[in-house]
C-alpha cells in the first residue's frame, strides 16, 4: 500500500456541529488536516479538471461561479461562492437529496495549507439511519487520494475497488466510521442512535452484507 493510512486517518480533525440551513436544523460534518503545500498548488488541486480526476473524479461542466457541474457517477451541483485561493461553496445533489459543502484554504507557516471540508445535511431520514460518517467517511477517501496526490502529482488515482477489497483499506474505513460515532456522541446524539448508524456505514463500506447508504 502506498499510501500511509494511518497517518491520513491521524491527520484529520473530525467534528460535528448544529446548525441550520434555510430555516431548517441541520447538522456540520467538517474534516480539517494540514497538506504540505502552498494555498494555490492545493486550491488547483481541488478545482483544476485536469487534476481532479488523478485523486478525486471526473468533474464536468461550467466550473465557475454560478456555474453547474457534474461529478462523474456521484453528485451534481451549483457553485454558490468562490474566492481564489482560499474558499469556494456548491449546492451537493444526490438521488433527490439536496446538501452543501462548503472548502476552505488557509496559509500556515512553511508553505503549508489548513484544508477545512464541511458538508451540511439535513435531518433526514437519511441521516438518521446513517449519520455523519456516510458523508464523513467518503470524504476522508477523498482527502487520503489527494494527500497521495500531493506527495506525486504524476501518480496514477488509487484503485478503488482494490483498495476497498484489501484489509487496510477495511480497517481504515472502519476506524474513520468510528471516528464518526465518536464525533456525533460529542455532538450531543445519543449514543446508541450513533453506533447503530455507524455499523451501517462500516457495513456499506466494507462491502458487509447492510447495503443502501447512497
Amino acid at each position: 500500500m502506498m499510501v500511509d493510512l494511518e497517518g491520513c486517518f491521524g491527520a484529520v480533525t473530525r467534528t460535528v456541529s448544529e446548525l441550520e440551513r434555510e430555516g431548517k436544523p441541520a447538522r456540520n460534518v467538517t474534516l480539517e488536516r494540514f497538506y504540505d503545500t502552498t494555498p494555490d498548488d492545493l486550491w488547483d488541486a481541488v478545482t483544476n479538471p485536469e487534476r481532479l480526476p488523478r485523486w478525486f473524479a471526473p468533474v464536468s461542466g461550467e466550473l465557475s461561479l454560478g456555474g453547474r457541474f457534474q461529478i462523474q457517477h456521484n453528485a451534481g451541483g451549483v457553485i454558490t461562492a468562490c474566492e481564489p485561493p482560499h474558499y469556494f461553496a456548491v449546492t451537493w445533489e444526490f438521488a433527490g437529496g439536496l446538501s452543501w459543502v462548503e472548502l476552505r484554504i488557509a496559509a500556515e507557516e512553511g508553505e503549508r495549507s489548513r484544508f477545512t471540508l464541511s458538508h451540511i445535511c439535513p435531518i433526514d431520514d437519511h441521516w438518521k439511519k446513517f449519520g455523519p460518517g456516510a458523508v464523513g467517511v467518503g470524504w476522508d477517501l477523498a482527502l487520503a487520494g489527494l494527500a497521495f496526490h500531493l506527495s506525486d502529482n504524476d501518480a496514477e488515482r488509487i484503485d478503488e475497488h482494490a483498495f476497498g477489497a484489501s484489509s487496510e483499506g477495511k480497517a481504515f474505513m472502519t476506524d474513520c466510521s468510528e471516528d464518526w460515532r465518536r464525533a456525533a456522541v460529542a455532538a450531543g446524539e445519543l449514543p446508541s442512535q450513533a453506533g447503530e448508524a455507524a455499523k451501517r456505514v462500516t457495513a456499506f463500506y466494507t462491502g458487509s452484507e447492510m447495503q443502501g447508504i447512497e
